[in-house]
């Protein structure tokens, strides 16, 4: 269930051409309109974006951390989010009274948020509830999650988490309740519970087309963890084949996997950690070092070119294909229709309640 308001570029700006223009030209352009505008404008891309994109950014980085600075800057009124649904979400959610928030295109979604809607999340609460109590229970939701699921977990006294805050948000959770709902992440969760000792038996996935998520009573009652049924596509295409094969073909390798990858893969890797922590492992690399990554392909490739004196390589070619819907065509006529077109809007309520789930996170 999306939160967005907007119209097609198309329809407000009455300038029609067919020229096309050239990538040099878009960047110009873009360029020129940032400079006109100044402070007044703060463009956010994601570690994902292409580096034609990035270049042009003023921040880059995590979602929720772009989102805390955009949020935190009292000059800036147009916020363009170079990045998925959930990311303009998010700081939208953050944003101040005189802020918009924008995204280039509107269709540049998450498979995993995606994976669970308001509808079905509610229902499985329901159904969990009704064998164990909702009392015994803290939901925890990924950043990457819609506004919806962000804000259940904010009326339940839950809270959000990245990949890098996820184990701190499991103790907060079994502080004060025995159970702890993962959504939508099953790898992020499974990988978490693993690193905290959690034994297998006690986290089970929830497949919310199945009754009771695939699960038997017993099993629900036993249960510590229970690990919504989603999955990241980019992060889920590794294997240990693969970590197998980069390992035969460079020995003295380090692989470094983020924590969305199955356990199976995150087990054989040498490091696991979010996006962040993968750039700061590249940095802090000896010069010759040859580092191997489970990850998004342009960060990857975007690192090789920042450090031409490490040998970086991917694992496998993985990229997030709606990551890659944010172009420079569609951030240029964003800014020609700057604060008009592709806005993405909470509701009051939501935002109010999500709001809740994210400063929990933050009081951690």
């Amino acid at each position: 269930m999306k939160t967005t308001e907007g119209t097609h570029p198309k329809d407000l700006n009455p300038e029609k051409s067919n020229k096309v223009l050239t990538n040099r030209e878009l960047i110009d352009k873009i360029v020129a309109i940032k400079q006109k505008l100044g402070n007044k404008l703060i463009i956010l891309t994601h570690h994902y974006q292409i580096k034609d994109i990035v270049d042009l950014g003023d921040h880059r980085g995590d979602s929720f951390g772009l989102s805390q600075i955009a949020a935190s800057d009292k000059n800036a009124e147009h916020i363009v989010f170079c990045g998925v649904h959930f990311m303009a979400e998010s700081a939208a959610i953050l944003a101040k009274s005189h802020q918009t928030v924008q995204i280039p295109d509107m269709d540049a979604g998450c498979w995993m948020a995606d994976m669970a809607d308001a509808i079905m999340v509610e229902r499985a609460w329901s159904q969990v509830s009704a064998i164990v109590g909702g009392d015994n229970i803290t939901p925890l939701v990924y950043m990457n999650s819609d506004a919806h699921i962000k804000a259940h977990c904010g009326r339940h006294n839950g809270a959000v988490c990245t990949s890098s805050n996820a184990p701190k948000a499991f103790e907060w959770a079994f502080k004060t309740r025995e159970k702890i709902f993962f959504f939508p992440d099953e790898h992020l969760g499974r990988n978490t519970g693993n690193a905290l000792g959690i034994p297998a038996d006690q986290m089970i996935v929830w497949d919310p087309e199945l009754p009771l998520g695939g699960n038997s009573e017993s099993d629900i009652k036993n249960a510590k963890v229970f690990l919504w049924k989603g999955y990241c596509l980019v992060h889920t295409r590794f294997t240990t084949d693969n970590i197998a094969k980069m390992r035969d073909n460079f020995p003295k390798a380090k692989i470094v996997v983020h924590p969305e990858c199955t356990q199976e893969v995150v087990k054989a890797a040498d490091a696991v950690g979010s996006t962040s922590f993968i750039v700061k492992y590249v940095a802090n690399a000896p010069e010759d070092a040859t580092i191997i990554i489970g990850t998004e392909i342009n960060l990857i490739k975007r690192l090789a070119i920042e450090y031409p004196d490490r040998k970086i390589l991917p694992l496998k070619d993985s990229f997030c294909p709606n990551m890659f819907k944010i172009n420079l065509k569609n951030l240029l006529s964003s800014l020609e229709n700057i604060g008009q077109t592709n806005i993405v809007a909470v509701d009051e309520k939501i935002k109010k309640d999500a709001g809740i789930a994210l400063e929990n996170m933050l009081n951690l």
